[in-house]
């Protein structure tokens, strides 16, 4: 890690991006690059950006529709959208979807990254990433896929647990639903979508942890909302 906070540019217009990348570099911060609304939702789940720049009017996805998706997968992620609309039904709906800041063409350099920088110090801090779970007597260790238990055996986990261990442990006390897991973890669109992949994955989850589905102690299940991981769980980078 560079230390460098990570901006997501999502814009379609080549040259916009390129100059704005050009900018973030100058002032520090780590840009990347997506020139359409599903290579940026895409980077949005995976590439781990501290904030997104988003624009609207984009091809295969638009803004808006990308801002919605962003939102139910990560909803602390810091965005910010960039249209040539100026239209105040624009800016609102865009705010009320979740944008932390709306910002329309043209602007400058100069106005954009006091933009990018004054929601950097508002939002909460990021999660950090998780390498180690302690958790009633077991010792989960994601790097390495790896489970220890208290009588010395070892269990190995699928890329998939971990990623979903992983997940739940960055969100500690919060129910995680399932539509969220199903487009953070799987990178699924969960619209119109009936599987029970998550809760199939968490009940191979819970035998292989020796977890009680009737009284678990690792991954709780949260009424009408969607699981958690135990609030005595003790994760480490």
């Amino acid at each position: 890690m560079n230390g460098r906070q990570r901006i997501l540019v999502v814009e379609d217009d080549n040259a916009i991006r390129r100059g704005l990348c050009d900018a973030l570099r100058c002032a520090n911060y780590e840009p990347v690059e997506a020139a359409d609304g599903e290579a940026g939702l895409a980077a949005a789940l995976t590439a781990s950006p501290d904030l997104v720049l988003l624009d609207v009017l984009m091809p295969r996805l638009d803004g808006f529709e990308a801002l919605r998706r962003i939102r139910k997968a990560q909803p602390g992620l810091p965005v910010i959208m960039l249209t040539a609309r100026g239209e105040e039904a624009d800016r609102v709906r865009g705010l009320r979807e979740g944008a932390d800041d709306y910002v329309v063409k043209p602007f400058s350099a100069g106005e954009l990254l006091a933009r990018v920088a004054a929601v950097l110090r508002r939002s909460p801090a990021r999660p950090t990433a998780v390498g180690r779970i302690v958790i009633a007597g077991r010792s989960i260790d994601l790097d390495r896929r790896e489970v220890a238990f208290a009588d010395g055996r070892r269990e190995s986990l699928t890329e998939r647990e971990k990623q979903l261990l992983a997940y739940l442990a960055r969100n500690p006390g919060r129910a995680v639903s399932r539509d969220e897991l199903l487009q953070a973890v799987w990178g699924l669109d969960p619209r119109g979508l009936q599987t029970r992949t998550v809760d199939m994955t968490v009940a191979r989850l819970r035998e292989l942890l020796g977890d009680d589905p009737a009284e678990p102690r690792v991954i709780l299940t949260v009424r009408a909302k969607g699981y958690m991981i135990a609030t005595d769980a003790e994760p480490t980078p």
